[in-house]
């Protein structure tokens, strides 16, 4: 099969889904109508999104939601926004809401903010890499342009909690200190807003959705090696 290219028109939500080759080893993301090629993750944003998943699974089963709370292996994240859609590193999924989901089964489409307990992503150098080839663009301006529009996205849809995991301090200095530092955000909403709280170092990680989550940021980025 002829891997299908990211095209320069502008596609709604339901249109992306059609065009979206199937069995593809690519992932994409729909922004703004745009259909952009994800960098296929690299190592280290494998070993530690893999490494975290493993994490993320003993907590899970610590306080009686095994099987109930999942991490499945796909999924496209449908914000309010027309002509947008997501593919998370990780998301948790919580099956008693899931009943609610008509597209899941079929799409593996989440659209209700109550099935998702948790979305986790993990900036990576390949992200940098790509966009400048690509896109012909400040490589780390246009990274944060995409958190942004992610944590906009999550925000406005009402996802409970959102971690960003910038192991190689990637981001902007106001965002993760000068010098620049690696940076674990929890996001977690509080009144339709999302307080972010940073971890750096061996600073334990607080997460109001895992209080059972007890390693420290230094851990998560150890995770990447």
């Amino acid at each position: 099969m002829t891997q299908a290219k990211a095209e320069a028109k502008l596609y709604s939500f339901d249109e992306f889904i059609s065009w979206y080759p199937e069995n593809s080893a690519v992932r994409y993301e729909l922004y703004d109508g745009v259909i952009i090629e994800m960098p296929k993750p690299k190592g280290k944003h494998s070993n530690l999104t893999g490494s975290l998943i493993e994490q993320l699974l003993i907590v899970i089963r610590q306080i009686g939601k095994g099987g109930i709370w999942t991490i499945p292996r796909e999924s496209i994240v449908k914000p309010k926004r027309e002509n947008s859609g997501y593919e998370p590193d990780i998301i948790v999924l919580n099956q008693d809401v899931m009943g609610a989901e008509s597209r899941w089964e079929s799409e593996s489409i989440i659209q209700n903010p109550d099935s998702v307990k948790l979305i986790v992503e993990v900036v990576s150098t390949n992200w940098r890499d790509d966009y400048y080839n690509k896109l012909k663009v400040r490589p780390v301006a246009n990274l944060i342009r995409q958190r942004k529009a992610h944590l906009r996205d999550y925000e406005e849809m009402g996802i409970e909690e959102y971690w960003i995991i910038d192991y190689a301090a990637l981001g902007a200095r106001k965002f993760i200190g000068n010098p620049k530092q690696p940076t674990f955000f929890v996001c977690h909403l509080v009144d339709g807003e999302y307080q972010m709280m940073p971890f750096t170092g061996n600073t334990p990680i607080v997460s109001p959705t895992f209080p059972q989550f007890k390693l420290s940021a230094q851990h998560i980025f150890n995770l990447a090696l």
